[in-house]
């Protein structure tokens, strides 16, 4: 069985490369080894980045009539990461609020260290068929996002 592509590119969250983004160890893009997403130097940067666009959704438009203004609940926050026409976002999003305890319309609040890791967690599971990390590594990552 091969390696998960977001582990392979220490990109857990399977963000997709673009040029404007700066991230904490992001390496240079190279088309032969992968032309669609980012790829990091540790999996601790991986997990960061995919923290921090997280906490950056929280500043976006998000669906009317779910929540406070801004993406602030599972179903805006999982909406917006993996969008229907790829993904089976029903599912992806009854994984994400299972694992944080919540309903998938409840406001949360990201910026909570013990719900970010859930939530980072679950997309680590879902965007590659499982987590592979130990606890160090998830925890690392997500320290990384909230300093």
């Amino acid at each position: 069985m091969s390696t998960p592509r977001g582990i392979r590119n220490n990109n857990p969250g399977n963000i997709d490369y673009n040029p404007r983004n700066q991230w904490q160890g992001q390496l240079a893009p190279d088309p032969k080894i992968e032309a669609r997403f980012a790829r990091f130097d540790t999996p601790e940067n991986g997990i960061r980045a995919l923290g921090k666009l997280l906490i950056n959704y929280r500043g976006k438009d998000g669906m009317p009539g779910v929540g406070g203004p801004g993406i602030d609940t599972i179903v805006e926050t999982v909406n917006r990461w993996a969008p229907s026409v790829e993904n089976n976002t029903g599912a992806y999003v009854k994984a994400v609020a299972r694992a944080v305890g919540v309903t998938p319309d409840q406001v949360i609040d990201i910026r909570n260290p013990k719900t970010l890791r859930a939530v980072v967690v679950e997309i680590i599971s879902h965007e590659n068929g499982g987590n592979p990390y130990p606890a160090s590594v998830i925890d690392e990552g997500v320290r990384r996002v909230l300093t």
